[in-house]
């Protein structure tokens, strides 16, 4: 084994092990690139050790120019903007007043009210892309209307948190925002590419709200005392969703018909969710304060991990990690299909310990290439990706949304009911996984249309 393999091998183990230790995940990617520039400079100036830092790491300059490159990258000032949004469109009172009528509407189904929760996440995770906020505002809307008509615990969390985790998914998904710059791919035609197994996502999460309410209907009972159906209340529900459907098509359509980059579309969206705000009388200084707040300390932690991680993936290239995964992946003996298989797993089983955006920064940089030099579609790749990824957000022990839905679920749910409600959710994450898998044009064929001859 060459030298330069055993240190990144150091490498990773110790960051490995030492994220068991609790220390901020930013300054420990930080520490850990300049602790290893040191060896590398060290072995390379005493020991005569290929570690591919000869002429690039005579001192720290190149880490400076790359974190200042990050900081003043124009794509990332979409984060800000769709954080804002999401965080301002959360106070805006859209989500409560769709809730109210979508209740009216579809709660005489069985299985309605979750049937309303999946709509409701869909069209906030299209006009949001912030999951803590989403899975925040639905439980606290929801579950205690669900609780109130005798619904299954496990129901009401599980859809609750998966629905809120669409977001993350179905553009504009600061997910992938942080892949295209990653990638130096297009933000639309991730964003294209995305929204086919987004709405897929949700599809299945309907069709299994509606089969489970009919094969057990003591799981979601419909309450008998419903006034009957009538235009009026589908007048009221269609015009709560107006103004979620008007920021999406402000958003989404600037970007899909090229009136606008994302960033640019972000600001509008930005704009947007404020005056939703206003019209609805939520707006004041208060509000605008607390929102401002709220999206400078979620940036920060993005930024914060960004920069740790640009460190971080900088040294293991300079390190030869690039060369050393390359090599592990094209030595496995599978074919191509076999290869990214295998990384789709691995992703799959970092997603119970890493956040998505540790996996993001760090694994997705190592493992593109490869399927790239596979001559796999770079965009197929990365969308199956982030689909596979956003099942992180649902596995314990670090599944965010669980921990956001523990947060504000009133007492008598326990994190076993969370834990148990959302494993049919996962299983139909993968599910979809494996449907974009055998069938590409799920994720291909918009931006194709799109685009043409992409």
């Amino acid at each position: 084994m060459e030298a330069f393999e055993v240190i990144v091998i150091i490498y990773l183990c110790l960051f490995i092990l030492l994220l068991f230790s609790g220390f901020p995940i930013a300054w420990l990617l930080g520490g850990l690139s300049v602790m290893f520039a040191a060896v590398g400079i060290i072995a390379n100036h005493y020991y005569d050790v290929d570690t591919f830092l000869l002429d690039r790491w005579a001192d720290y300059a190149i880490i400076a120019d790359r974190i200042w490159a990050v900081v003043q990258n124009w794509v990332l000032v979409a984060l800000p903007m769709f954080i804002f949004m999401g965080l301002m469109l959360d106070r805006s009172g859209v989500g409560e007043i769709m809730m109210n009528n979508f209740v009216r509407l579809f709660g005489r189904l069985k299985g309605g009210l979750a049937l309303t929760v999946v709509l409701i996440g869909v069209l906030l995770a299209a006009s949001t892309g912030i999951v803590g906020a989403s899975v925040v505002l639905l439980a606290m809307m929801a579950i205690p209307i669900m609780e109130q008509r005798g619904y299954s615990r496990e129901l009401s969390t599980g859809v609750v948190a998966a629905s809120g985790t669409l977001g993350i998914l179905i553009p504009p998904s600061i997910m992938l925002v942080l892949m295209a710059d990653q990638l130096s791919m297009s933000v639309g035609d991730l964003f294209m590419g995305a929204m086919m197994p987004g709405l897929l996502l949700g599809f299945l999460y309907m069709v299994y709200v509606l089969l489970l309410a009919q094969l057990r209907p003591q799981l979601a009972p419909v309450p008998p005392d419903l006034p009957p159906l009538d235009w009026t209340i589908v007048w009221n529900a269609l015009l709560a969703a107006l103004p979620a459907l008007g920021l999406i098509l402000a958003v989404l359509g600037t970007i899909f018909f090229g009136i606008a980059t994302p960033t640019e579309a972000s600001g509008v969206g930005a704009f947007g969710a404020t005056l939703l705000a206003a019209a609805n009388r939520r707006l004041n200084l208060k509000v605008l304060k607390e929102v401002c707040i709220g999206t400078t300390l979620t940036s920060a932690f993005i930024f914060g991990i960004f920069i740790g991680a640009t460190g971080f993936s900088l040294v293991m290239r300079s390190l030869g990690g690039d060369e050393f995964v390359a090599d592990m992946l094209t030595s496995l003996p599978f074919d191509k299909t076999g290869i990214i298989i295998f990384i789709l797993v691995i992703t799959f089983i970092l997603g119970f310990f890493l956040d998505w955006l540790e996996i993001t920064l760090i694994v997705l940089p190592l493992v593109a290439p490869v399927v790239k030099s596979l001559g796999v579609d770079l965009v197929w790749f990365v969308v199956i990706f982030a689909i596979c990824l956003q099942t992180s957000f649902l596995t314990p022990p670090v599944g965010f949304s669980l921990f956001y839905l523990k947060g504000v679920c009133p007492p008598g749910i326990t994190t076993r009911h969370i834990y148990r409600g959302v494993m049919p959710f996962v299983i139909m994450q993968l599910l979809a996984v494996a449907l974009c898998f055998l069938w590409d044009d799920l994720i291909l064929w918009l931006p194709e249309q799109v685009y043409g001859g992409r």
